[in-house]
């Protein structure tokens, strides 16, 4: 077959049902529901002849890895990436978040955009592959693994167990736009200490929430320093996403009257490819310095929660050039007729994603190219059949060019 008759063969109906079967396995990170669908996609796998295996992941969890070897020389190995675990239901859901529903526009339910589209889609351009009978010079690896919103534990168990491949795609929601750079992130808590009085002598505390305040709007405002280009600056972003204030350090809230000597904030920063996160805090570091020098007697602290908490999500970038983004971007032109939309696009570039890992620790190129993200993480996640169905034509072509059909 040629590609256009290998198009035309995806059977769009089971595309869909597939992936609302997985929208109905409740897969919140490091439960029982994650280990149950891990276990149905290395079963799905194995149906389809793939060597599988399940893979173990810190804190009795499991990745699902399935290879279909190449035959013969010549092709490229290409790995597709996505993660399992979803966020949690929130409130405003009009839509049964486990139902799968599909109307004539969207696929709805928790993680279909985050990521469970992307994860579906890249099963079901191999399976058409398969079906057809292609047999492929390079191998395609499909990995379905856990913990990526703890930071991507769950990549970094897959690649430290020895997966690996010429070329990547990872399917996180970009709206089928392809994403060839994106930020670094750092989590961090900065711990405000001031000298509390009586508000009768409110002129000689420190007050620690009015710091804070002075604090905030910088912090939000900041880039940080050792940008390459104009394209990594526009991905630096620092945000205070959480701020509690009181009387100390248990931060008890009863007594108004006086003036708070402790604020906790927490907060998140967004760094490019060539910055650090010892850069990052360094430059977070230097305002704290010039807040305690115009308020006498302030201390504050600055906390690396990576270091306490789980892996940095570190920043991702490829070439332009790269054979993947070519393949890619080829792949969309052919399905929708114009150029894909490609480079340092935000919201996505502020995303961390478990494409820094492979690019990170083993040196790999790959694109992060998924259907799904204008309704991300909000209530009625839904994504777009038209994305979804076109993506699994993008991927199939991939494929084709990266890993190269053997010729009958």
């Amino acid at each position: 077959m040629n590609s256009e008759q290998l198009l035309a063969s995806i059977d769009d109906e089971y595309c869909l049902s597939f992936l609302a079967r997985m929208v109905q396995h409740k897969s919140y990170s490091a439960t029982d529901g994650e280990r149950r669908l891990a276990e149905y996609m290395a079963s799905q796998m194995q149906a389809l002849g793939l060597e599988t295996q399940l893979q173990p992941v810190p804190g009795d969890r499991l990745n699902a890895i399935g290879t279909l070897p190449g035959v013969g020389g010549g092709g490229n190995s290409l790995l597709f990436n996505g993660h399992l675990d979803t966020n949690p239901v929130t409130e405003g859901w009009t839509v049964d978040p486990w139902e799968g529903k599909i109307d004539d526009e969207f696929i709805y339910g928790i993680g279909v955009s985050n990521m469970k589209a992307g994860d579906a889609a890249y099963f079901c351009a191999l399976k058409t592959l398969i079906d057809a009978g292609v047999k492929l010079k390079g191998d395609v690896i499909l990995t379905y693994v856990v913990g990526e919103l703890q930071g991507g534990v769950g990549t970094i168990a897959a690649i430290e167990q020895g997966i690996k491949a010429d070329y990547f795609i990872n399917s996180e929601p970009t709206d089928v736009q392809a994403l060839t750079m994106h930020a670094g992130s750092l989590m961090f808590t900065i711990e405000l200490t001031g000298d509390t009085r009586h508000l009768s002598k409110r002129e000689e505390a420190v007050d620690a929430i009015v710091a804070a305040i002075e604090l905030i709007p910088q912090i939000n405002a900041m880039t940080f320093t050792g940008a390459e280009t104009a394209d990594h600056l526009k991905i630096n972003r620092g945000h205070i996403g959480s701020i509690h204030g009181a009387l100390g350090r248990e931060l008890q809230d009863w007594r108004p009257p006086q003036v708070a000597d402790f604020v906790r904030l927490k907060g998140s920063a967004r760094f490019a490819p060539g910055q650090t996160v010892d850069g990052v805090l360094v430059d977070i570091q230097h305002l704290l310095d010039a807040l305690c020098a115009k308020y006498p007697g302030l201390q504050a602290e600055l906390i690396d929660d990576g270091k306490r908490d789980r892996p940095t999500m570190l920043p991702f970038e490829v070439s332009g050039e790269s054979p993947i983004v070519k393949a890619v971007g080829r792949a969309y032109r052919q399905i929708r007729g114009e150029d894909q939309p490609t480079g340092v696009i935000t919201p996505p570039a502020f995303y961390g994603t478990d494409a820094a890992h492979f690019y990170q620790m083993l040196g790999m190129e790959g694109i992060v190219c998924g259907p799904g993200g204008k309704f991300n993480t909000m209530p009625d996640e839904r994504v777009h059949i038209r994305d979804f169905l076109d993506i699994v034509r993008i991927y199939l072509l991939a494929i084709l060019e990266i890993c190269q059909p053997v010729e009958e």
